[in-house]
C-alpha cells in the first residue's frame, strides 16, 4: 500500500500546527512591507497572488500560507514605486580603537560611552535633516537628502563626540560619506552605494570626514578644505573611486 495518504496527513497537520501557525506568523510580522499585502483596491499581479494565497485553505490556520504571504511582502516591497530609491547621501561612523579599550573599560563603562556616542550622534543628525537609519554597536548608519548637510553632521559629530570623557577616555568619530541610489526596503536601506560608504567610513582616521567623489560632486567644494585622499582600494567599490578628506569651512 502506497504511503503517499500518510505523506499528505502528515504535511497537512504539521502546516496547521499550532506552532508551525505562530512562528510563520512571526517571520511575516517581521518581513518588509507587513502594510502593503492584499490592499483591498490594489490589482497589482502580486496583490492577485495575495488573494489567492489568503483564500487558499478556507479559515483553517496554515503555516504554508502565512509563509505564502511573508514571499509577497519582500515581492512588494522590492518592487513598491520608490523603492529603488531617489538619491541620498549615506553616511557611516564608528569609534577608532574602540574594540581594544572596551577589552579593559569594562561593560558598565562600554554601556554608558556606547549610549553617549549615540545620543550625540544621532542629535547632530536630526539637527542637520538626516535620519538616523539604524545603530550599529559604536557607530550608525544615516541618510540625508542634502549631502552639505551630511558633511556638516559628520563634522559636527567627530567635534562633539571628541568633547566627551569618561574615566580618562576621549573617543574618536571616524566618518564616511557616499552618494548613490540604494534600495530602500521597510526603514533599512541596501545595495552597493551603502556598501560603499561603508567603506568609505572604514578608511577615514579619528575625526576625519572622508567623502566619495560622487558625494563631493554634489556640493561647492569652496566651501571646504579638501585633500585627495590617494591609493584607496577597498573590496566592494569601484576601482576608479576618488575618496577625500574633508573640512568645512567655517566663517
Amino acid at each position: 500500500m502506497s504511503d503517499e495518504p500518510k505523506v499528505r496527513r502528515w504535511l497537512r497537520d504539521a502546516d496547521r500546527h499550532g506552532a508551525a501557525v505562530r512562528a510563520a506568523r512571526a517571520l511575516r510580522r517581521l518581513t518588509p512591507g507587513a502594510e502593503q499585502v492584499a490592499l483591498p483596491s490594489a490589482d497589482r499581479p502580486s496583490d492577485r497572488v495575495a488573494r489567492l494565497i489568503a483564500q487558499a485553505g478556507g479559515d483553517q490556520p496554515s503555516a504554508a500560507r502565512e509563509l505564502g504571504l511573508a514571499a509577497v511582502q519582500v515581492w512588494q516591497a522590492l518592487s513598491r514605486p520608490g523603492v529603488a530609491g531617489g538619491e541620498v547621501t549615506i553616511l557611516f561612523t564608528d569609534l577608532v580603537g574602540f574594540s581594544g579599550w572596551a577589552l579593559e573599560a569594562g561593560d558598565d563603562a562600554v554601556l554608558r560611552l556606547l549610549r553617549e556616542v549615540g545620543d550625540v550622534t544621532t542629535a547632530v543628525v536630526g539637527r542637520r535633516g538626516g535620519k538616523v537609519v539604524k545603530s550599529l554597536g559604536d557607530g550608525v548608519m544615516a541618510v540625508f537628502a542634502e549631502t552639505g548637510a551630511a558633511i556638516e553632521a559628520a563634522a559636527e559629530a567627530c567635534t562633539a563626540v571628541s568633547a566627551i570623557t569618561l574615566d580618562g577616555y576621549r573617543p574618536q568619530l571616524r566618518t564616511g560619506l557616499h552618494t548613490g541610489r540604494p534600495r530602500r526596503v521597510g526603514r533599512d536601506y541596501l545595495g552597493v552605494d551603502v556598501n560603499v560608504a561603508a567603506r568609505v567610513a572604514a578608511a577615514a582616521a579619528g575625526g576625519e570626514v572622508l567623502v566619495s567623489g560622487p558625494a563631493l560632486a554634489k556640493v561647492d567644494s569652496e566651501r571646504y578644505v579638501v585633500r585627495r585622499r590617494r591609493r584607496f582600494r577597498a573590496k566592494g567599490t569601484p576601482k576608479d573611486l576618488d575618496v577625500y578628506s574633508v573640512v568645512p569651512r567655517h566663517a
